[in-house]
């Protein structure tokens, strides 16, 4: 394929720092990965080019802003025609409390995370999304009462080893 950046080792770290970081300076992520700063710029750069690095994002203290619930719903669909899975999909990504939906395999159709600030919001759009009526047969929700592991970087060096 014409135009993709093939990762080298260098890349993979640089990749793995800013993870980590996304604010480090040039000049700290290039000696921290062996680099001189200027060619290791040129590697940011064409890494975001290649669309290898999609954006750099804040994390958020939530706790010190306001309270909030987290909230994992498996969703059944009635039908299973594959425009019955658009029909969700394209009215799912349209709620702001919806922080990811995965089609899965298994015994329901669909896994979403939401965040509200209350499990009464939760209800609330729960049934907006049932009065839309966008295939939902039956949902079970989880709330989330603690999340003892977050992280938000993946674990890229496991994920390219060869074993």
């Amino acid at each position: 394929m014409e135009g993709i950046v093939k990762l080298d080792r260098i890349d993979i770290n640089i990749l793995v720092e800013l993870q980590k970081d996304g604010r480090i300076t040039n000049v700290s992520l290039a000696d921290t990965v062996g680099l001189s700063a200027s060619p290791c710029l040129q590697r940011v750069k064409r890494l975001e080019a290649a669309g290898y690095i999609s954006g750099y994002n804040a994390h958020l203290n939530l706790a010190k802003i306001t309270e909030s619930v987290t909230v994992f719903t498996e969703v059944t669909l009635s039908d299973h025609k594959r425009e019955d899975f658009a029909k969700f999909e394209s009215n799912i990504r349209l709620v702001d409390e919806v922080l990811e939906c995965h089609l899965i395999s298994g015994g329901y159709d669909y896994l979403v995370r939401f965040m509200t600030r209350s499990i009464q919001h939760y209800q609330e759009v729960m049934e907006g999304l049932l009065d839309k009526n966008i295939g939902i047969s039956k949902y079970f929700s989880y709330i989330v009462i603690k999340s003892p592991v977050l992280k938000d970087g993946v674990p890229l060096r496991k994920l390219l080893s060869h074993q």
